[in-house]
């Protein structure tokens, strides 16, 4: 068992509902933000400073306390916060905030993305208000995360809560001051302790989520969705985000107390609910860490299927691999997509002529990438098999009809191990 702690300080879903009752009570050591109009913000401030304190004094005795209390390491990773920022305002407006937003833009900021030296007003312009209030929630959290290193240097993550992707507005259509994917080098500026900003994702359209997992998959960044949808249209970008070197993909609620339960279109019973989960960990569970490594090598790429392209297909040196959704078993019929959009698979390089290959409702094929040498693909071998500390051991052999029209894979968990050679 190895676990990733919350800590819900200051902030959680931009609310200050986990501070403590002595600190509610005092909004003039611990104030909420200001909005424009001048009235108090269902949101912490970033410039509280006895708040500031406060957090920084509870979380470093709870990583003191891991520290000591853990020694086997079952706490790997910790969450600083919970979504911060504030939702129903821009930033704060309080008479302090408005000080530091008439002053200049701190000079690491500028020089980090390339802006000649001012107010925040006069170097983001029509940004500048969110770009300040990201600014003061990073840094806040990022002193906050600093201490708590400082006596544990366990990796420490923040979450978001996200903004549209592809249609981008401005606050208060979304939460302002979170690590949303237009602030992201302001959060690695102001908050060098935290090691990775990661996306809580809770949109079911394919472009979408497939946009949200390229903006915080970053050299700078590592991929991990802590957050997201827990009922069968999410279950498929389990392997979106392994072609993206995930490390880490978390289903929220995944027990039949989940309150969105009752939502139109949700599952009926718990084991609906986790059945289209549980077949993608049952099958990649057993070869976890050869993933990991594979993952780590560049040799895995994985994909979903996307509404109205049901083609796709992998570069793999010396071969390609030819991703089908919505073909029958056999036949050469044109592929029109799966009914439901829930293709999804993963092929891995083992050697120069040899793949792991998996996935559901998909088909796969290969063929050698120089088309011009006239070469055709033939199967060597095609082995069924699974893991077991680290080895793989087949279980049977697939041949004729089995192959003779590509790989074709259906709801059930199965890995093949394919060798290939050409004629």
């Amino acid at each position: 068992m190895r676990l990733v702690l919350l800590w819900f300080g200051t902030w959680k879903n931009g609310s200050g509902h986990y501070q403590p009752e002595w600190m509610k009570l005092k909004p003039e050591l611990y104030p909420h933000v200001t909005g424009a109009d001048g009235r108090a913000i269902d949101s912490p401030s970033p410039h509280a400073e006895a708040a500031l304190k406060a957090d920084i004094l509870a979380f470093t005795a709870l990583m003191r306390h891991l520290k000591t209390a853990d020694p086997q390491r079952t706490v790997i990773m910790v969450q600083v916060e919970n979504e911060p920022g504030t939702w129903g305002g821009v930033r704060d407006y309080s008479p302090l905030a408005q000080k530091l937003f008439d002053a200049q833009v701190p000079a690491q900021l500028l020089a980090r993305l390339h802006k000649e030296p001012g107010t925040w007003q006069q170097v983001f312009g029509a940004d500048a208000d969110e770009f300040f209030h990201a600014w003061s929630v990073a840094e806040y959290i990022g002193k906050v995360a600093a201490a708590g290193k400082a006596v544990y240097p366990l990796p420490l993550y923040v979450n978001a809560a996200l903004r549209d992707p592809l249609t981008p507005s401005r606050p208060p259509s979304y939460e302002s001051g979170g690590p949303t994917d237009n602030v992201l080098d302001i959060y690695k500026v102001a908050a060098p302790a935290i090691d990775i900003l990661t996306p809580d994702i809770y949109m079911s359209e394919t472009d979408k989520y497939l946009a949200v997992l390229d903006h915080y998959h970053r050299p700078d960044n590592a991929l991990f969705v802590p957050e997201t949808g827990s009922f069968g249209p999410y279950s498929r970008y389990f392997f979106a985000a392994l072609g993206r070197q995930a490390i880490g993909f978390a289903p929220f609620g995944m027990d039949y107390t989940n309150p969105l339960t009752g939502f139109p279109g949700a599952p009926k019973s718990r084991e609906d609910w986790l059945a289209p989960f549980a077949v993608n960990y049952e099958l990649v569970a057993p070869m976890q860490r050869e993933i990991a490594k594979l993952s780590f090598e560049g040799k895995l790429q994985a994909a979903v299927e996307e509404k109205g392209t049901p083609t796709q297909t992998f570069d793999l040196g010396a071969w390609k691999a030819a991703i089908s959704y919505g073909r029958p078993g056999f036949g050469n019929a044109a592929p029109k997509g799966n009914p439901e959009t829930n293709g999804r698979v993963l092929v891995a390089q083992l050697a120069e002529n040899q793949f792991l290959v998996a996935g559901f409702h998909v088909r796969v094929d290969f063929e050698p990438s120089d088309k011009s040498s006239g070469k055709q693909r033939l199967f060597l071998k095609v082995e069924e098999g699974q893991y077991e500390n680290g080895v793989f051991r087949p279980i049977r052999i697939w041949n004729g009809d089995q192959t003779d029209w590509g790989l074709n894979f259906a709801g059930v968990p199965q890995l093949l191990r394919v060798s290939l050679a050409t004629y």
